[in-house]
């Protein structure tokens, strides 16, 4: 079976999208970044290396630093699946980071979204 698209699409393709969500919603690049280094564990400087390198998606999490075991807590639904049930790693990790970028789209609190108690 073939990959879906999105492994091979480089996350820096994506990132300014994540952004521009963030932004029209009144939200910052850094709380994006943020919420990205959160889930993955990369620094900043990790983080704008893999951006800078064009990076794709399925490297960009299999090369993550320290996937955040907190990200579990996500449930809920992004393009109609529920994250929580996706059975592919690959694409549940990148559809954690969409929910993620939602819930700081929708308003939702840094605290709420980073899942602190």
């Amino acid at each position: 079976m073939a990959k879906h698209r999105i492994f091979t699409t480089s996350f820096a393709s994506v990132y300014p999208h994540y952004i521009t969500k963030a932004e029209k919603k009144g939200r910052t690049k850094a709380e994006v970044d943020e919420i990205i280094r959160w889930l993955t564990g990369y620094s900043q400087e990790e983080l704008e290396v893999v951006i800078e390198e064009k990076t794709d998606f399925e490297t960009f999490f299999a090369e993550a630093p320290e996937m955040n075991p907190s990200r579990r807590a996500i449930k809920g639904v992004i393009c109609g699946v529920r994250v929580e049930d996706i059975e592919e790693p690959t694409m549940q990790e990148i559809r954690y980071l969409d929910k993620l970028i939602d819930e700081l789209a929708k308003g939702k609190a840094m605290e709420k979204i980073l899942r602190t108690t």
